[in-house]
């Protein structure tokens, strides 16, 4: 939070008039102005070497030598901008992750297997909006499924 911005946040108490010195936990804008702000930091970096996501920060290299550089790359700057990664929530040198129903790998981006499962045991809809919530669900993989469009144009 700005210097400038602290007294803003003041509020009335018994025991005096309390501020905030970072944002407080629950503030409605708080996540969206994170993001932003990570968005901002890692711009020369976004989608070449990190993606951010919510609270999330992924590094993708193709190497383990470029990974290090990458990884030296984000730290400096998250350390530059004062903002720190729980050791115990980071997880490093992974050869395959999971991020936004997708399953990211050395060998690209693949459909997370477990949300195939959940379309094949899919009960089978039987009204319109039924109809609906499962082409949202298998519309997100469109660009998993060859010919998509011909295979869902009778549901459509």
């Amino acid at each position: 939070m700005k210097t400038e911005d602290v007294q803003k946040t003041a509020f009335r108490s018994r025991y005096g008039h309390p501020e905030y010195m970072v944002v407080p936990f629950g503030v409605t804008n708080a996540a969206t102005l994170f993001i932003d702000y990570k968005n901002r930091i890692f711009r020369t970096n976004l989608h070449k070497l990190v993606v951010v996501f919510m609270d999330d920060t992924l590094i993708n290299s193709k190497t383990h030598e470029e990974h290090v550089e990458h990884l030296r790359i984000v730290l400096c700057i998250l350390r530059e901008k004062q903002l720190y990664a729980k050791l115990s929530k980071c997880e490093l040198w992974m050869k395959k992750v999971q991020f936004l129903r997708h399953v990211l790998s050395t060998h690209g981006i693949v459909v997370d297997l477990d949300k195939v499962e959940l379309v094949i045991k899919w009960e089978r809809p039987k009204f319109v909006t039924g109809i609906r919530s499962f082409i949202g669900l298998v519309g997100y993989y469109r660009r998993f499924i060859e010919g998509f469009s011909k295979i869902v144009a009778l549901l459509t």
